[in-house]
C-alpha cells in the first residue's frame, strides 16, 4: 500500500519518539512516556518548590512537622533500597529530598513534584489521623515523581501540542515551550495546592507502589484502606462521579486497594 512521504515521515518520527522516550515504571513495569530529561525537571521542580515554602506559610506545630519529616525520611529511605534492589539507583541521581508541613488547615492535599520536593497540608492530617495515616499519603504522593508521572503527562501534553517537534523541545534545556507546559502542570506557586490531575491509571498506579514503599518503611499496607474509608467521610461522598474524574471513586480505590494488599504485604516488616 502506497503511502505518502509526509505520512511516512509522521509515522517514522513517531516510532522514533516511543523508542527514545519509553520509561518503565518501578513496581508494576507498565511503559511509559518520557521525553523530557529528569535533570530538567528537577531544576524546574525546586525553582517552584521554592516559591511554595516561601510564600507558606510553614506549620509551627513542632510535633506535626516533624512526623511528616520522619514519615518522609523513612518512606525515601524504603523507595532508595526499592531502586537500588533492583538496579535503578541512577533514576534518584537528580533527587534532593525535602519535607514541609504549610499551614492550611481547608486544604486536604499532599504532593510530591520530580525530584522528591514534598508539601503537606494541615488540612489533611486529621483524615490521615496517625503517622501510619501520614505514610499512605507520603507513599502515594512520592510514587508519582517515582513513576515519572510528571514526565508522562508532560510529555503527552508536548506531543499533542507540537507533535513531531516534541522531542527536541522536550531536551532543549532553553526550552519556553517546555517551561510553559511546566507551569499548567505544576503552577503550584501561583496557587497553592493546585495541580493538574494525574489521569486515572496514574492514581491507581501511584495507590499500588504507595502501598509497597510504605510497607518496605515498616508501615502497615492495609493502613490505607482505614485511610481511604476517613477520606470518603471527610468529602461526605461529596466526590464527583467517577467518569466526570481523573480519580478513581473512593470506593474503586479501597477495591483496588484492597486486592492488592496481599502482594504488598509481601514487602511488609513491622519496625521493632
Amino acid at each position: 500500500m502506497w503511502i505518502s512521504m509526509k505520512k511516512f515521515t509522521w509515522i517514522f518520527l513517531a516510532v522514533t519518539v516511543l523508542v527514545m522516550a519509553c520509561h518503565k515504571v518501578a513496581v508494576t513495569n507498565r511503559a511509559s512516556l518520557a521525553l523530557m530529561p529528569n535533570s530538567t525537571l528537577a531544576e524546574m521542580s525546586a525553582a517552584e518548590y521554592q516559591q511554595v515554602i516561601q510564600k507558606g506559610p510553614l506549620s509551627t506545630d513542632v510535633a506535626k512537622t516533624q512526623m511528616v519529616k520522619t514519615v518522609g525520611d523513612r518512606i525515601k529511605t524504603a523507595v532508595e533500597k526499592y531502586m537500588t534492589d533492583n538496579g535503578r539507583s541512577e533514576e534518584l541521581k537528580n533527587y534532593a529530598w525535602e519535607f514541609n508541613l504549610i499551614k492550611d488547615d481547608t486544604t486536604l492535599n499532599a504532593w510530591c513534584m520530580p525530584g522528591g520536593k514534598v508539601a503537606f497540608y494541615t488540612g489533611i492530617l486529621p483524615v490521615c489521623k496517625t503517622e501510619a495515616g501520614v505514610a499512605v499519603v507520603m507513599g502515594h504522593e512520592i510514587a508519582h515523581a517515582i513513576a515519572n508521572h510528571g514526565n508522562e503527562r508532560m510529555s503527552q501534553q508536548m506531543i499533542a501540542q507540537y507533535g513531531a517537534s516534541a522531542l527536541d523541545l522536550a531536551t532543549s534545556q532553553k526550552s519556553s515551550q517546555a517551561r510553559g507546559i511546566f507551569q499548567q502542570m505544576y503552577g503550584v506557586g501561583a496557587q497553592i495546592g493546585v495541580l493538574l490531575p494525574f489521569s486515572r491509571k496514574q492514581e491507581s498506579e501511584a495507590d499500588k507502589m504507595g502501598l509497597v514503599f510504605m510497607a518496605m518503611a515498616g508501615y502497615d499496607p492495609s493502613e490505607a484502606v482505614a485511610f481511604w474509608e476517613r477520606m470518603d467521610a471527610a468529602t461526605g461522598g461529596g466526590a464527583p462521579p467517577e467518569f466526570m474524574s481523573t480519580h478513581p471513586s473512593n470506593a474503586t480505590r479501597i477495591s483496588e486497594l484492597k486486592a492488592y494488599l496481599p502482594e504488598a504485604m509481601k514487602y511488609y516488616a513491622p519496625t521493632k
